[in-house]
């Protein structure tokens, strides 16, 4: 195992930016990867664990501990029942486990093709877009414990999945490290449709689409909001969503939508007929947080330094051109304080901060 010094960062995230690692290395297996902790152990340094960089805003800084970085590799599969078993390494690349799947009409990930990043960070965030979470298909997640050096299989009830959270970045942050993840898949499945947008794209319902179909259809939608990495396209030069769609009460919607018809009325100006929302748990709503921060008076395009909002997704913070870490924070915490003004609403971060 190869034990690098001052190693840049910013060439391993799709942002593009952040500082030098202090240490760096490469973990191919579990016994590597032990290794690196014990290692980190040994020089009373943090570790940060980086896949695909995909979900990341480095420090101008850098990281002033040890980074490994996840590179194991290999896919097996069993039969069970009428489904199939797929144990995938988290060092394998995201989208290119989902195009497999894909062309084998396997389905549960299909509208989850076109997302950057590795299978180690699917369960941590519970990725999940147009209709899908992995936390649907994942059986069980397979962890090296930082405390005492074991590996701990886990269940699908004992990751602990929410929106976007599971106990690896809530209750258990930084105390796993995630080496390979299983997903049950259905052989010849019917693909899901459950988002707004890819049901209109196949509105004969006697016609079902194809995996394919419906994977190339979220892979246009990605492509046409920023959100497909494409070389030479700046739009794409992101963390992805930079905040998550914020969950509230029926009351607090109540009150927000009364804040923005007084406002409106004050402004002498129309409206809104109704704030985008739909239903999550009992008793709660999902408001879209692109819509808000447009609300608040931030545009698609939108620049502060060298940081902006994408031209074509609100949700997305881009790199227009050696930004640097400093002005994207600054970018995001413009909005928020407006959005939290006008809404009374603080937007959560997406993207993990390592400084």
């Amino acid at each position: 195992m190869e034990i690098r010094e001052n190693i840049p960062l910013a060439p391993y995230t799709t942002l593009q930016i952040g500082g030098p690692a202090r240490w760096f290395v490469d973990a191919a297996s579990e016994e590597e990867l032990a290794q690196a902790v014990t290692f980190a152990r040994s020089k009373g340094a943090p570790v940060f664990v980086l896949g695909g960089g995909s979900n990341l805003l480095v420090s101008d800084k850098g990281f002033p501990g040890v980074v490994i970085h996840i590179c194991n590799r290999g896919i097996r599969e069993k039969m069970d029942g009428a489904a199939t078993i797929f144990t995938v390494a988290a060092g394998e690349e995201w989208d290119s486990f989902v195009q497999q799947m894909v062309d084998r009409d396997f389905s549960g990930v299909e509208c989850l093709a076109g997302i950057p990043g590795t299978v180690g960070g699917t369960p941590v965030q519970n990725v999940g877009a147009y209709g899908q979470e992995v936390a649907s298909t994942i059986v069980s997640v397979r962890a090296l414990d930082r405390t005492n050096l074991q590996m701990i299989d886990f269940s699908n009830a004992q990751c602990q999945f929410g929106y976007r959270r599971s106990l690896f970045n809530s209750t258990a942050r930084e105390r796993y490290i995630v080496t390979s993840v299983s997903y049950r898949l259905r052989l010849h499945g019917t693909p899901s449709l459950a988002y707004k947008e890819l049901a209109e794209a196949f509105p004969d319902p006697s016609s079902i689409p194809s995996l394919a179909q419906v994977s190339e259809k979220v892979r246009s939608i990605r492509r046409s909001k920023g959100m497909l990495l494409m070389d030479g396209d700046l739009d794409s030069r992101s963390a992805g969503s930079f905040f998550k769609n914020p969950v509230v009460s029926e009351s607090q919607l109540a009150d927000i939508s009364a804040r923005v018809t007084k406002e409106a009325h004050l402004a002498g100006r129309p409206a809104a007929d109704s704030i985008p929302h739909f239903a999550a748990e009992p008793g709660t709503v999902k408001l879209l947080a692109g819509w808000l921060i447009e609300h608040a008076g931030f545009p698609r395009g939108f620049t502060l330094g060298k940081a902006a909002i994408s031209s074509r997704h609100t949700l997305a913070l881009v790199n227009r051109g050696e930004a640097t870490a400093a002005e994207m924070l600054a970018l995001r915490d413009q909005i928020r304080k407006r959005v939290l003004a006008q809404f009374g609403i603080m937007l959560e971060q997406e993207p993990v901060y390592v400084a």
